[in-house]
């Protein structure tokens, strides 16, 4: 798989560090046993609502998307970023397609492994829309909000 990274709004090719991974399900099981695990694997199943780990002591955070059309880690994403705080790299891995990767960005994503084909114009993708129309993760504003922002300055 092709790792590529998100940095100033552009995808780069990465080399892939060396991660010791664990499942969640692991950890929580066994967490001394994995005390050398750098990158932490969600299941796009697990519900972070009951997460009980020190998530901040991983430098990876791992979230699976199985199918393309199976999106409960871009709600995972956000979680981390907004509710748990998380600054370390969230990454993407698996059934990932070219029109996923704006939304993955604002959602928190920031580092995508691809496999094949799939890698071809990413970058693209991130500039395809020039407005936002919701509030995410990422720190855009909203177009509804920049409008009215205009509205009540005349």
């Amino acid at each position: 798989m092709k790792l590529l990274k998100l940095s100033r709004d552009h995808l780069y090719p990465a080399l892939e560090e060396p991660q010791v991974e664990v499942a969640l399900e692991d950890w929580r099981d066994n967490p001394q046993e994995h005390a050398d695990a750098t990158a932490l694997r969600i299941s796009n199943a697990t519900s972070l609502a009951d997460i009980k780990c020190d998530i901040h002591g991983f430098s990876v955070i791992i979230l699976d998307f199985p199918a393309f059309k199976d999106g409960r880690a871009y709600s995972q994403a956000r979680l981390l970023r907004q509710r748990y705080g998380y600054t370390g790299e969230i990454r993407a891995r698996g059934d990932i397609l070219r029109d996923q990767i704006m939304f993955m960005a604002r959602c928190g994503f920031d580092a995508f492994e691809f496999s094949g084909a799939n890698v071809n114009g990413a970058s693209d993708a991130l500039r395809e829309f020039s407005f936002a129309y919701q509030p995410a993760a990422d720190a855009v504003t909203p177009v509804w909000r920049q409008r009215l922002a205009r509205a009540a300055a005349a």
